[in-house]
């Protein structure tokens, strides 16, 4: 099931971004998702089912954009690799 949801923008933010209404609607899904991702709050396969792409790619898109897909810090994998 999905939602439909309306967003008003002003008709010359589309035209400068020269996107048809079909791409602002792509696009403005994959930010979203990214966004909400990187925040912590959808796991990669939700924001990848958010996009309609699968989740290899949305981890793609991930280092394009330079959203780490890991929480672990240095720290914690320093302590991992000490525990083994």
């Amino acid at each position: 099931m999905y939602d439909t949801l309306a967003i008003h923008l002003p008709g010359s933010v589309r035209q400068m971004l020269n996107r048809t209404s079909e791409e602002m609607s792509r696009d403005l899904r994959l930010y979203a998702a990214l966004m909400l991702f990187r925040l912590g709050k959808l796991s990669s396969g939700a924001a990848a089912e958010m996009c309609g792409i699968p989740r290899p790619m949305f981890l793609d898109l991930c280092a394009e954009y330079d959203i780490p897909v890991s929480q672990m810090t240095v720290e914690d994998l320093r302590r991992e690799l000490a525990d083994e």
